[in-house]
């Protein structure tokens, strides 16, 4: 038996501890300093609000005041479930209390820039612990299509787990693989996490299909053929864009980038404000008047990346991911370069 600790109380962060619970570990999740309230509500409840369910008996929630004290119990692993924008608040308080190499798995999906340059969140946990004055770090991270209820409800879910010495990445993955959660490893961390990433704004493209796709008749009914050309581009283009940044051809075609956005553009928050372009709005309309108070992870990071992007790829090396960032960046109504497809 294992002791894991989950900082977040999110809906990712807690149906990861039902894996980890099945197998008889202990777990500890504290939530953020922006979630004490959130806890509150978990402990007098017992239920997740968001998961619509009941947490499992063997998992105990705290607020933030108490990781110091949680994180310096023999703890076997370390698991960020904070949003992107989080990561470096997390890498930040943990680098305040954690007194030892413990292995982190990072759930967290997202892309940065640092110095001009890409960088996945692994490495920017890296960065961050070792400015602060940790020596020694060991960070995996998490792809592939895992949606926050299903695997609560323990519905057969495969990912894939990332860490440039797989053998530790093999190491996390027996540990919370169960009868339905189903683990491969990889050494791809760059491929995984620019998959898990970039996916969210290729996810809003393929939500855009029914209004995108011109029928003459009920589009409703019209949009598949549609849909398979935008997925089938944002493939390709998923395949260039990671081989830019050194990843690996084969990772897009696997879990972290076909079956991710398989389930991202099959509904969620990327897709429907997919949904909302398609249909001839801005992103700030859609934003304001649909979506006033949901996360769209793919507007977010077009938003980080956007830029540089297009200064580093033309309309005919990425016509689809650029049309989505002038769409989000620009508030330019979506239109689609159909003619540079591959």
């Amino acid at each position: 038996m294992a002791n894991i600790l989950i900082l977040g109380a999110g809906s990712m962060g807690t149906a990861f501890s039902f894996p980890c619970s099945d197998n008889e570990h202990s777990v500890s999740i504290v939530g953020t300093h922006l979630e004490n309230d959130f806890v509150d509500k978990i402990n007098s409840t017992k239920k997740h609000p968001a998961l619509d369910c009941e947490v499992k008996k063997n998992v105990k929630f705290f607020k933030f005041e108490k990781l110091k004290e949680e994180i310096n119990k023999k703890i076997d692993l370390i698991v960020i479930a904070v949003v992107s924008k989080g990561v470096e608040w997390a890498s930040n308080e943990i680098s305040k209390v954690l007194k030892s190499n413990v292995p982190i798995l990072i759930l967290t999906k997202g892309l940065a820039i640092n110095n001009n340059n890409y960088e996945v969140l692994a490495h920017k946990m890296e960065r961050l612990l070792k400015k602060n004055g940790m020596k020694e770090t060991n960070i995996s991270a998490a792809g592939g299509p895992c949606l926050a209820k299903n695997l609560a409800n323990k519905a057969h879910t495969a990912v894939v787990f990332a860490n440039n010495d797989i053998k530790i990445a093999e190491k996390i993955s027996k540990l919370v693989s169960t009868d339905y959660y189903h683990v491969s490893t990889s050494d791809d961390v760059v491929g995984v996490e620019t998959c898990a990433a970039i996916k969210n704004i290729f996810s809003m493209a393929v939500g855009a299909s029914q209004g995108l796709c011109d029928a003459k008749q009920s589009k409703e009914k019209n949009y598949l053929n549609t849909a398979a050309a935008l997925m089938q581009e944002s493939i390709y283009e998923m395949i260039t864009f990671v081989e830019k940044l050194k990843g690996k051809k084969e990772t897009v075609i696997g879990l972290a980038g076909i079956g991710d956005l398989y389930v991202s553009a099959d509904g969620g928050r990327n897709s429907k404000m997919g949904e909302h372009l398609g249909q001839g709005m801005t992103f700030q309309e859609a934003k304001k008047t649909k979506m006033p108070n949901i996360t769209v992870e793919g507007a977010d990071l077009a938003l980080e990346i956007g830029p540089k992007i297009k200064k580093d790829f033309d309309n005919k090396t990425l016509p689809l991911m650029i049309s989505m960032i002038d769409t989000i960046c620009e508030e330019k109504p979506l239109k689609i370069n159909w003619k540079n497809f591959k």
